[in-house]
């Protein structure tokens, strides 16, 4: 099943996301969470491509294992800046042998110390989703950035890419994660005005220590509200404490969004069963509505 069709049921959809291990020693240890996870019901799960490429190998496997052991749908995230065209391929190529009918197109991190871009390598992530249209009937998904992309200057640029990213043939995006859902509101109403009017999935990451919020900010650039910090400030120094409120906040987030018409969240879960759990049990009878 391609996971735009479930999208565009008129009901609410929680997602999931988990990532490869490091080194294959620790992929039993991924595999076990993301069986807990997967118990949860989400309405798929997503699974990185590792950083700068190096556990890709992983990815389809675990995505493989979500889909034919665990019954759930699965969506393998495929990133071209650390590839060659033809390793792109060749990846495309197993997604497809495997079945798996739904791809995230990223064009992913600059490995450190690379000279980007080269003539053997795509270069935007637009190409990567006309490259996977050219080789099967995938459903792609794409990122889009509620406070802009830091390689761009401006949102109307920013919003321009997008919209040529999504006309190569995306049929849903998700968001980087954000911390004021007034930023979403205001993004959706930019997009809709250029004319995007495909799903796009809210992303919203469960800070749950310091070092995760410090860390989350140098990947993404993103503004931490007022009320986010105090939170940090107050409980940041007493790990259960710190846990308990992260997942509060991002339980906060999603009901708000759920209160104003938004029908398909997904989250970025972090190989932590027991925070996807927490969260779904705060949920329980929302998601019912």
């Amino acid at each position: 099943m391609k996971i735009i069709d479930r999208l565009n049921e008129d009901k609410i959809h929680i997602s999931f996301e988990v990532f490869p291990p490091k080194t294959d020693a620790g992929f039993d240890k991924v595999l076990e969470a993301t069986d807990k996870i997967a118990a949860l019901k989400p309405s798929y799960i997503s699974v990185t491509y590792g950083a700068g490429g190096g556990t890709s190998k992983n990815t389809a496997k675990i995505a493989s294992h979500i889909k034919d052991d665990l019954n759930i749908l699965s969506l393998a995230h495929l990133t071209c800046a650390s590839s060659t065209k033809e390793e792109v391929r060749d990846v495309i190529s197993n997604l497809k042998q495997l079945g798996i009918e739904n791809i995230l197109a990223l064009r992913g991190d600059i490995p450190e110390g690379m000279v980007f871009p080269t003539g053997d390598r795509f270069r935007y992530a637009w190409e990567l989703v006309d490259e996977i249209r050219k080789h099967g009937d995938f459903c792609i998904g794409a990122a889009c950035y509620p406070e802009g992309h830091v390689e761009n200057e401006h949102k109307a640029d920013d919003i321009r890419y997008l919209k040529q990213k999504v006309d190569s043939g995306v049929d849903f995006l998700t968001t980087q994660m954000f911390f004021d859902n007034d930023i979403h509101y205001n993004f959706l109403y930019r997009i809709r005005e250029a004319g995007i009017t495909i799903p796009v999935l809210p992303g919203i990451m469960p800070i749950t220590t310091a070092s995760q919020m410090k860390r989350s900010q140098e990947l993404s650039g993103t503004v931490f509200p007022r009320r986010f910090l105090a939170l940090l400030d107050r409980f940041g120094s007493y790990p259960d404490a710190m846990k308990q409120a992260g997942i509060a906040y991002a339980t906060d987030q999603i009901i708000d969004l759920l209160a104003n018409g938004v029908r398909n969240i997904h989250i970025y879960s972090m190989n932590k069963p027991d925070v996807a759990a927490k969260i779904m049990e705060n949920l329980s009878e929302i998601i019912k509505c």
